[in-house]
């Protein structure tokens, strides 16, 4: 499909869509009953031409970013708002679509009729039917319907008829209107024959194949250098005991197992080596032991290469010649910062100097397949791609998204980079040329994990596609715990439930209408539940409640295509942004302060990010104070504390409400996790609730903070996996509100990274 900001120009500079004039050059809709017309963006204009192309037919959100916004990674949310904006235009009602129907979990369509006006048209026609109630205002045109034609079935004939007969113009005989069209029909459009309408019945077919289908997860794919065979993660949950690395051909085949891990460990972080004879991997016991080991690709008993750290999973990659690994990062704050290598001949590790301090985290490193650059991730989970020399140098940035990257790789040829980002609660795969630095959607859904082969242009992914529920867990008066209750169920995805300090109201992100939004209810009036219109928030953290339950903050983008943070009353739908003076792509998270004038922000801070206190009393805000190298942080009103997380270390710290630098001191030295920063939360009584997953119970709930050492976790759920991206708890009544995986698994999908052949059945052409 070809983008409309390139395309030819349209037949026309007018189009007619259902009862409504649309003036193209000026991006302008004429209403029925409007007193002005209302101007849209170019991009709304991008998509409302798309969809005028193709009347009637599904157009996917793909095939809109696709045309629209063409070699570039758009904001999560461009596409539903160019839709509010085009629905806001046509004068649709909340009663039901009349002009743009959302098909769920796929696209859009345009349910009117759509005729271009030709460029000869009276240039006074909008002119001529001014609303008289108004200056300067044009009213609707009123265009007669077109009349019904014996073209034929195909609605495209049709749309080609009523385009010429305008053209023509209104004067001319019907006859010689329809003599024309069926002229056109029959000699300058071949006639389909009944195999050809079979063949544009079917659905364009996908650019890739799964080559797994067991039931359970396969996941961390890593291609032989050919990219003949696939070793990959497999086991019935996520990552836990008993997890094996397996091979197969990337044909769809029986794989076999090739290691076979000990009672209470598993294998993870498969990497091929350069040579296709070895695998390397992780074998963990999780707080217990970590080994780096080695097996043969053909089978065998494994070796082992080194130690590593049991309490934080490294990353890492084999060097070029196969002589030794390069690891990320170490999570525990000891040594010196940044990436390492282990030279396998001797053990001896080494730093590499490149200018990493001791806030940045660089992980999933990978070595260029022609070995002159290492790329990296910087400060995940809302990371950046960065690359520096092999031998060491100055660190360059390439990205920057602060994204939830899920996995990446090089291209054979060492050109671009392949990576999984996260979108709205899904996950697609990217490439980003490195000579142009721009980025192509490669069409897939709910893909993570890209693994190329280093010697061969082929694409190994995870396919993922998970259904996510809320819950509320409550204690039992025997101090267990009471039976899940799902809440408010759906066949979407479910996720980052937030309830309000009075323990009644919930807000939380759904993707249940089609569309990703927030959402909000009274939960003791279930049938109060309803989309909160006006705002696509995003997904990387929690709205925050104000301390009298009546305000939430979120961070997303309004109606009119504004991005940033926005004060939302659920009570009334009152919906207004915040001048909150950060740059809309540094800001990740804000919360209230006890005094209601103060506001509580983690942004990004050029390579890291920092946590600001601002009094919102003047214009523009003033910054009163600034810690730096925060990940995420929580106002603790019970003991008035501010209490936070930081990028590259594990535990937790406090500082006063003002983040005066001498109140700082640590809670916890070991949780959370840097790599879960998010899961855990503080109470309206001050506990602070810390969400784990334990051998033997995926979702386990502990206190923590100074002399809860020792306190032990509760299981909570054995068998669902939660999302690691926030949850939230209530101690007066005693229950926990986590978002949990329904339907969960994984397959391995794997594709050419070729360019493809043109296709000539379905899909758009």
């Amino acid at each position: 499909m070809r983008s409309p900001d390139s395309a030819a120009p349209p037949p026309g500079d007018r189009l007619k869509v259902g009862e409504c004039l649309v003036d193209v050059p000026l991006r302008e809709i004429h209403a029925p009953g409007a007193r002005r017309p209302a101007r849209i963006t170019p991009k709304s204009m991008g998509v409302l031409r798309v969809l005028a192309e193709n009347p009637g037919r599904v157009v996917t959100r793909e095939a809109l970013l696709a045309a629209v916004w063409p070699d570039t990674l758009p904001t999560n949310d461009v596409v539903t708002q160019a839709v509010t904006q085009l629905r806001k235009a046509f004068g649709e009602r909340a009663e039901g679509p009349r002009y743009i129907e959302t098909i769920a979990k796929s696209g859009y369509r345009l349910l009117v009729d759509v005729e271009w006006l030709p460029r000869e048209a009276d240039e006074n026609a909008v002119a001529e039917q001014m609303d008289p109630g108004s200056d300067a205002a044009p009213a609707p045109v009123q265009v007669e319907p077109a009349p019904a034609t014996a073209v034929g079935a195909d609605a495209r004939h049709a749309l080609l008829f009523r385009r010429w007969r305008w053209g023509l113009g209104l004067g001319v005989l019907a006859i010689a209107c329809m003599a024309a069209a069926l002229w056109w029909s029959g000699a300058r459009r071949p006639q389909l024959g009944a195999q050809d309408e079979v063949t544009a019945l079917l659905p364009a077919a996908r650019p890739y194949r799964l080559i797994t289908s067991a039931p359970g997860f396969e996941m961390s794919p890593t291609l032989s250098p050919d990219g003949s065979q696939v070793a990959y993660l497999s086991s019935m949950t996520e990552e836990l005991a008993g997890t094996a690395i397996l091979v197969q051909t990337t044909e769809p085949a029986q794989p076999r197992t090739l290691t076979f891990p000990p009672e209470g460990a598993w294998d993870t972080n498969p990497e091929w080596s350069p040579s296709g004879r070895e695998i390397a991997f992780l074998r963990r016991s999780p707080g217990e032991d970590c080994r780096i080991m080695a097996v043969q690709a053909s089978g065998g008993e494994p070796r082992v290469l080194g130690q590593c750290d049991p309490h934080n999973r490294p990353s890492f990659d084999w060097t070029p010649d196969g002589n030794g690994l390069v690891f990320s990062s170490p999570l525990s704050g000891d040594g010196e910062p940044g990436l390492r290598l282990l030279d396998l001949a001797t053990g001896r590790r080494r730093a590499l100097d490149y200018g990493a301090s001791a806030q940045d985290v660089d992980t999933a490193p990978r070595f260029s397949p022609d070995g002159q650059w290492i790329a990296f991730i910087r400060n995940t989970p809302l990371g950046d791609l960065w690359r520096i020399p092999a031998g060491g140098g100055r660190a360059e940035r390439l990205t920057h998204q602060r994204a939830e990257l899920r996995g990446w790789d090089w291209t054979s040829d060492g050109k671009a980079i392949v990576f999984g980002r996260r979108v709205d609660g899904h996950t697609r795969l990217y490439r980003l040329d490195l000579s142009t630095r721009t980025l192509n959607d490669l069409g897939i859904e709910d893909a993570q994990a890209p693994a190329v082969a280093a010697q061969a242009n082929q694409l190994a992914f995870v396919q993922r596609k998970p259904q996510f529920g809320l819950y509320r867990i409550g204690d039992a008066a025997d101090g267990g715990v009471r039976p899940l209750q799902r809440l408010f169920p759906s066949s979407g995805r479910d996720s980052l439930p937030s309830v309000a300090p009075d323990g009644r109201q919930i807000a939380f992100t759904s993707d249940r209408s089609g569309e990703y939004a927030l959402w909000w209810a009274d939960m003791e009036r279930p049938a109060s539940l309803r989309l909160i219109e006006g705002i696509r928030p995003e997904s990387r953290h929690l709205p925050a409640w104000s301390p009298d339950s009546g305000r939430l903050l979120a961070i997303g983008t309004d109606a009119r295509g504004h991005y940033g943070l926005h004060e939302l009353e659920p009570g009334s739908g009152q919906l207004r942004p915040l001048p909150v003076p950060v740059p809309a792509g540094d800001l990740l998270f804000a919360t209230y302060m006890p005094d209601p004038d103060h506001v509580l922000v983690v942004a990004g801070n050029g390579d890291g990010q920092q946590l600001v206190l601002f009094d919102r009393r003047s214009s523009p805000w003033r910054r009163l104070a600034t810690i730096e190298g925060v990940s995420f942080a929580r106002p603790d009103l019970a003991q008035g504390r501010v209490l936070f997380t930081r990028l590259a270390r594990d535990g937790l710290w406090q500082s006063d409400l003002d983040l005066t630098a001498a109140s700082i001191r640590q809670v916890d030295g070991s949780r959370p996790a840097s790599q879960r920063y998010r899961t855990w939360t503080v109470t309206e009584d001050g506990q602070i609730e810390y969400l784990e997953q334990l051998p033997g119970c995926y979702v386990s709930l502990r206190h923590i903070g100074v002399g809860r050492a020792h306190a032990p976790p509760r299981c909570l759920e054995p068998t669902h996996l939660a999302t690691v991206n926030g949850f939230s708890a209530h101690a007066r009544e005693r229950v926990t509100y986590v978002s949990m995986a329904v339907v969960d698994g994984s397959d391995i999908g794997f594709l050419s990274l070729d360019p493809a052949p043109p296709r000539t059945g379905g899909g758009f052409r």
